[in-house]
């Protein structure tokens, strides 16, 4: 099966620079560049494998001009600069010894060693400088197909690094076609999901925010849970929740601003939805996120929500209030708009004869009252509430 990459990657004239510098030795594009350009997806990071060691490539690019950072050069990997652009340029490996997490590698001039190594045959796809793809695990027949499928045997895939069963799920919501799921591979993760314990949490949020991103994961997390997956990852996760949260999302989220969306994409949103009682620990995620995971769990009035908590979050809360089940009043984003622009108007100024605790709860009643009357509550009616529940 012949392939050919689009002539908008193999043009780009940083990339020509960096090939043709190293072109005294075998260099191909691969992986993650070969596959989506292949799909028609975006390009980001394009990544280079050579036959030449990582000191004949630092020479290579030295002598074309070219700055080069030894950036894992035990591992086979130095980055090679060009007009502000970076491309990691990694000597074909073998792995020697693996237990779970990492490998031991040694340095090989075979492609068909460095193949071997990884992890799916649609990631193990090559390209030269002309785009022509070299295939040499059957790759692109998955990749056509959309079928995620490890290469060689998936039991042993697995073993050498665990991570490669979430990188799986992520993988299949990504690229792979709905209902084309490898179940050889669907069933040595089932198997290996115990391994998944080896690994750092800093590893598996990482993944799993990745997996949570992808325009739609309903279909991977249903996997995932089936597989047993789910609940080594997440105990307690709920698999349906979020596939009803993706489902809710157009019709509550008609274009932008899409409240589904934060800074750092929807993985939060899908997150919350899942349920999982200690995620925020499971998954290592920072304060900032763990806070975000909080207030997505607001059970008072959606319009306190938005007071208290902005236009946004309160959008989102009443997102995964429908992904319950619990449908939204007609007006729920006038609703929101009102009550996220509202200023409480009594403050400590207005309660000279209260102080401490008294005034705290003066303070907190009359916020309540206030909130209860739709924040129409006139400042002296709420200075009256204050007042009496400070003094008792």
């Amino acid at each position: 099966m012949n392939a050919v990459l689009p002539g908008s990657v193999t043009a780009h004239p940083p990339l020509r620079r960096v090939l043709a510098a190293l072109s005294p030795a075998r260099a191909l594009i691969v992986g993650g560049a070969v596959r989506n350009a292949l799909l028609g997806e975006p390009v980001e990071d394009i990544d280079i494998a050579t036959d030449a060691l990582p000191e004949r490539v630092i020479a290579l690019a030295g002598a074309a001009g070219l700055r080069t950072v030894p950036t894992g050069i035990a591992h086979g990997t130095v980055t090679v600069i060009t007009d502000g652009e970076g491309f990691e340029v990694t000597t074909f490996r073998r792995d020697v010894q693996t237990d779970g997490r990492r490998a031991v590698v040694a340095f090989s001039d075979r492609i068909e060693d460095d193949a071997a190594r990884r992890d799916f045959t649609m990631n193990a796809l090559y390209a030269d400088a002309d785009g022509q793809v070299i295939d040499p695990v059957g790759g692109l027949p998955d990749l056509a197909a959309r079928r995620l499928r490890f290469v060689g045997d998936p039991d042993r895939r697995i073993a050498e690094d665990y991570l490669r069963i979430l990188r799986f799920f992520r993988f299949h919501a990504r690229h792979g076609r709905p209902g084309a799921a490898d179940p050889e591979a669907l069933a040595a993760c089932a198997r290996g999901r115990a391994g998944l314990a080896q690994l750092s949490r800093e590893r598996v949020g990482a993944e799993m925010r990745k997996l949570l991103d992808a325009p739609d994961p309903a279909e991977a997390l249903a996997l995932m849970d089936r597989s047993g997956v789910l609940e080594a990852v997440l105990p307690g996760a709920d698999a349906a929740r979020a596939a009803a949260l993706v489902a809710a999302e157009p019709g509550l989220c008609p274009g932008p601003p899409d409240i589904s969306m934060q800074k750092n994409g929807r993985w939060p949103l899908r997150l919350a939805a899942l349920g999982a009682p200690d995620a925020a620990q499971r998954l290592r995620l920072s304060r900032d996120e763990a806070r975000v995971q909080d207030e997505l769990r607001f059970a008072g009035p959606l319009a306190e929500a938005a007071y208290r908590l902005g236009a946004r979050r309160a959008g989102q809360i009443a997102l995964l209030r429908a992904a319950r089940g619990e449908a939204p009043r007609d007006d729920w984003r006038e609703q929101i708009a009102l009550a996220a622009g509202q200023r409480m108007p009594v403050c400590a100024a207005d309660l000279p004869a209260l102080s401490g605790a008294a005034l705290g709860r003066g303070l907190r009643a009359a916020e309540a009252a206030w909130i209860e009357s739709g924040f129409v509550m006139p400042a002296p009616a709420l200075i009256d509430i204050a007042m009496l529940a400070g003094e008792t």
